[in-house]
C-alpha cells in the first residue's frame, strides 16, 4: 500500500500560494534534476485537493504557463480528488472527481484506487485536516528562492498547534531547491 503524502514547493517565507493563490512565483524556480519530476509523478495515484484551489487554477488558466496548469507540469496522470461541499458544481468536469466527505473518507477511497502507488495531497487546509485525523505519513517539502509576504500559508491554525517531524531523506539531485522528506514523530 503507498502512503499518504502532503507535498508542497514553497516560498522561503512559508507560503504555497501566493495572494489569490497565484502560482506563477513558481517559475523562480531552479530547474529539477533531469527525470526528477517525472520519478515522482509516477509515484502518485490520486491526488487530493481542495475546492479553492481547484477555483483559482481555473480562474488563472490563461495566466499559468506548463509548470503550474497542471499537476508535476503535466507528468502526471490518475485521478484527482476535488474535497468540496457543492460537489454537483464540478459535475462537467470529468478531469476531477468531486466528494463531499471527511477527509478520513477520501483517503480511505483514495487507497482503493491507488494501490500500491502514493496519495498526494496539495491543499494546505486539507493537510492540516489529515494531521488532525493522523492520516499524514510523510511531508516533501522544495523551497523556491523567493519571498512572498502573503498567501496561502503551508501550516496556519489559529491560535497554533505544534507537529513535530523527523527527516526521512534529502533530494540531493535537487539540492538547490532544498527538496527534503519528513515523517511525522508519533508517540
Amino acid at each position: 500500500m503507498g502512503k499518504v503524502a502532503w507535498g508542497f514547493t514553497c516560498s522561503i517565507d512559508g507560503f504555497i500560494a501566493g495572494p489569490g493563490h497565484d502560482m506563477s512565483w513558481l517559475s523562480a524556480s531552479e530547474p529539477m534534476a533531469e527525470d526528477s519530476t517525472e520519478d515522482m509523478a509516477a509515484k502518485v495515484g490520486v491526488i487530493i485537493s481542495g475546492r479553492r484551489g481547484y477555483d483559482a487554477a481555473r480562474a488563472q488558466v490563461d495566466e499559468r504557463d506548463e509548470l503550474t496548469s497542471e499537476a508535476y507540469g503535466g507528468a502526471w496522470s490518475g485521478t484527482e480528488f476535488i474535497l468540496t461541499h457543492r460537489p454537483e458544481e464540478l459535475a462537467g468536469d470529468a478531469s476531477v472527481t468531486a466528494l463531499d466527505c471527511t477527509i478520513a473518507e477520501a483517503v480511505d477511497r483514495a487507497r482503493v484506487i491507488a494501490g500500491d502507488r502514493d496519495i498526494q495531497i496539495i491543499s494546505a487546509d486539507i493537510a492540516r485536516r489529515a494531521l488532525e485525523a493522523d492520516l499524514i505519513d510523510e511531508l516533501q517539502v522544495y523551497v523556491d528562492p523567493v519571498f512572498l509576504g502573503d498567501g496561502t500559508r503551508i501550516f496556519d491554525v489559529p491560535g497554533g498547534r505544534r507537529v513535530d517531524w523527523e527527516l526521512v531523506e534529502i533530494d540531493d539531485a535537487n539540492r538547490s531547491s532544498f527538496g527534503r522528506t519528513y515523517r511525522p514523530k508519533r508517540p
